[in-house]
């Protein structure tokens, strides 16, 4: 295997937001979920799976 190093001004690298644009919903949800095994595993130990569910009643006015 050959080994490349390419170097390119900061001006000519693509964004994060163009490469994620060109994944699909399923793998933009795969890596956020490894992301957050991840932060899970080694940052929160004692922290329960899943997502955190948050619910807020908000009176409205009547304008």
């Amino acid at each position: 295997m050959e080994k490349v190093v390419r170097r390119i001004s900061l001006k000519d690298q693509q964004s994060d937001f163009a490469f994620w644009q060109t994944k699909s919903p399923e793998e933009r949800l795969a890596a956020i979920e490894l992301l957050r095994n991840q932060y899970i595993k080694f940052i929160k130990k004692d922290a329960e799976p899943g997502l955190q569910r948050v619910c807020r009643v908000i009176k409205q006015t009547q304008s």
